[in-house]
């Protein structure tokens, strides 16, 4: 990937200009009743970045996005976004922000046009002519302007990623995050919600923060690539250090061996027994 473009764009609904913005995290942990989730994570995501998370399950990838969201604090530590914390109001108020669901989150008794309308409605950010301008130029961005109509309970896997995208776009957002994009999707979905971060992130000045466990997505689109294991960053770099690593712990995580002679959940299970 070529290097994150931090220069100023037009934003696509309005024309004004667009800032993506960068993130910092400064030596957070995180704990749940005593058990400690993460522990002492510190990077930077540069403004206009596609930066993603990789871990096995369970080492805290969705944790740390939330609270890069502002859903949660943490427990020791810092993050800002644009320089202000992201679970301040003002922040809230100030920085745009949008946060793409695993499981996209999307109202089921509302259509298609209902959710992505939903936001601005709320938030009184124009006219109804101008709402909808918005919203379906989001759907045809995401060539799913033929879901207008539809409730998500009608739409297939990689329709509600698409829908749930658009509706995101509909907040234009400054810092897009993505917690699982691909999962469930066939291998050309997957691919195609890849072009479509990559894409936002080129032409919509946004700055991108996935947590995947797709590897393709991960080696192709990122700029770079951070891993999480049992709640600690253990290496940051780019796709092509990755690919050139030779921990034998990377190795193993980013490209695993299927041996039907010994099998892993039996050394799993042989370090297990007391």
């Amino acid at each position: 990937m070529d290097s994150p473009c931090c220069s100023k764009t037009r934003n696509p609904f309005t024309g004004a200009e667009a800032n993506a913005v960068g993130v910092h995290v400064d030596k957070v942990s995180k704990t749940y009743s005593g058990v400690s989730v993460l522990s002492n994570i510190s990077f930077d995501v540069q403004p206009g970045e596609i930066f993603v998370l990789m871990g096995p399950s369970g080492s805290g990838k969705s944790v740390l996005l939330r609270q890069i969201a502002g859903l949660e604090r943490p427990t020791a530590g810092s993050i800002t976004v644009d320089g202000q914390d992201p679970s301040l109001e003002e922040t809230r108020d100030r920085v745009r922000l949008a946060l793409v669901f695993q499981a996209g989150a999307l109202f089921n008794s509302l259509s298609v046009y209902d959710n992505l309308a939903l936001y601005p409605r709320e938030h009184r950010s124009g006219t109804e002519a101008s709402i909808k301008e918005r919203v379906m130029h989001a759907l045809r961005i995401l060539s799913v302007e033929d879901a207008a109509k539809k409730f998500p309970s009608e739409l297939s896997g990689g329709m509600k990623k698409r829908v749930s995208i658009a509706r995101a776009l509909v907040m234009e957002p400054q810092l897009l995050l993505y917690d699982e994009p691909t999962s469930e999707l066939d291998p050309v979905m997957s691919a195609t919600i890849s072009e479509i971060i990559a894409t936002l992130k080129n032409e919509y000045s946004v700055t991108s923060i996935v947590v995947t466990h797709d590897r393709s997505l991960a080696l192709t689109i990122a700029n770079r690539v951070g891993i999480l294991m049992e709640g600690k960053l253990i290496t940051l770099g780019t796709p092509q250090e990755l690919r050139d690593t030779k921990n034998p712990k990377l190795v193993d995580f980013l490209y695993p061996k299927i041996d039907l002679q010994n099998p892993r959940f039996k050394k799993l299970e042989t370090q297990e027994t007391p």
